[in-house]
């Protein structure tokens, strides 16, 4: 527990923490196995005001800091990581750009159908043809008089069957000498003709958040849904991504601390050799091991929050946070599963799920080769 709290940051966490542990908890096995996420869970959330976390309270939101939804999201996904993914992209992804970006019309038009879950958010950048290299995306944006025309085809976009409202990037601009100048983003809606939601991805972990493939054939785009300066889309991915980055190494953080609470309860009733296992100096550097990474990983989470919260480069912080939030997560996974043995291995404890879930985190929103890139780029720059 990171002790530099206010009263309020304190207050948030805990309704979190209640929420979670009263309302996830016991469902989230149930979220894996049937993989969805029940509307009815994301409705009490927008009642707790966490479906609109960091939007302003005139369109409808909770008009809280970054730190806090870093505290919901360590919270929520120490829970369950599927209803933690989801909530992250509706809030970090999709309003946070709107937020930042969107003019006033588009605020008033969907910050208040996302904030009060009536509609949810989804993020679309990754394609088949660029994963890290998300400048390389080929799906394009023609000007039709008041229109864009959108085609082409993206692919692992989180919440994509169950989006309302799609934050979409493509290529807008005809010269690619400068590849990332050429890029605009775009607020597309469900319904749209010429867009497909693709089949339901099923996934090793995070089961219960929805992933799917967009397809865009002959889309037109209202020229009003443009987000931001056209042709300058790809700085409004880079700083949605620095925010999204710290969404993922909360959520990191929430699943090495259900491993680490599961680790010590276990241990303490596990007997061989007649006595608890965790009485074994083995098990006792597992756990003082883990322990000591998820105060670590806690620091720099709150960190790169706090630097944006006050409006500081933080990109450098972000990545940080997430490489090293995502490797202890999965080292807390691996080993939560050695200290269960057996039984860690099957369905019946949740450690299996958790294993499971902790993988994602070094992949979505920048690999930790990426994180890595950027961190030493800001270091010899």
């Amino acid at each position: 527990m990171i002790l530099d709290l206010t009263e309020e940051e304190e207050l948030v966490r805990k309704t979190a923490r209640d929420f979670a542990e009263k309302e996830l908890k016991p469902r989230a096995a149930e979220i894996d196995r049937r993989g969805e996420v029940p509307r009815a869970i994301l409705n009490q959330l927008a009642e707790l005001g966490f479906m609109g976390i960091i939007t302003p309270e005139t369109y409808g939101g909770a008009g809280l800091s970054n730190l806090c939804l870093a505290l919901i999201q360590i919270e929520v996904n120490r829970a369950c990581a599927s209803t933690g993914v989801t909530i992250s992209v509706h809030n970090s992804l999709c309003q946070s750009p709107i937020n930042r970006f969107g003019t006033e019309e588009q605020k008033r038009r969907y910050l208040p159908k996302l904030t009060q879950c009536e509609w949810i958010g989804a993020y679309s950048l990754s394609e088949p043809v660029s994963g890290s290299d998300a400048g390389a995306l080929i799906s394009t944006a023609v000007r039709d008089g008041k229109h864009f025309v959108l085609n082409g085809t993206k692919n692992f976009v989180t919440n994509g069957g169950i989006a309302d409202l799609f934050v979409v990037f493509a290529r807008s601009g005809r010269d690619l000498s400068v590849k990332h100048a050429a890029i605009s983003a775009f607020l597309v809606e469900k319904g749209t003709k010429g867009l497909v939601v693709g089949k339901h991805e099923t996934k090793m972990g995070i089961r219960g958040s929805s992933t799917t493939s967009l397809f865009f054939e002959d889309c037109r785009i209202p020229a009003e849904n443009l987000l931001g300066v056209d042709g300058e889309g790809f700085k409004v991915a880079m700083h949605t991504l620095d925010g999204g980055r710290i969404g993922i190494a909360s959520q990191a953080v929430g699943i090495a601390t259900a491993c680490l609470e599961e680790s010590v309860k276990y241990s303490k009733e596990r007997q061989q050799f007649g006595v608890a296992i965790s009485s074994f100096e083995a098990i006792q550097w597992k756990l003082a091991e883990m322990a000591t990474n998820i105060d670590a990983a806690t620091l720099l989470v709150h960190r790169a929050a706090r630097l944006r919260d006050a409006g500081r480069p933080h990109t450098k912080e972000a990545a940080e946070a997430k490489l090293f939030a995502s490797r202890i997560a999965n080292d807390a996974a691996n080993e939560a599963i050695q200290i269960h043995g057996g039984v860690g291995y099957v369905k019946d404890f949740p450690v299996e799920r958790f294993f499971r879930d902790a993988k994602i985190t070094e992949i979505y929103e920048g690999t930790s080769e990426i994180q890595r890139i950027v961190v030493s780029r800001a270091l010899l720059k």
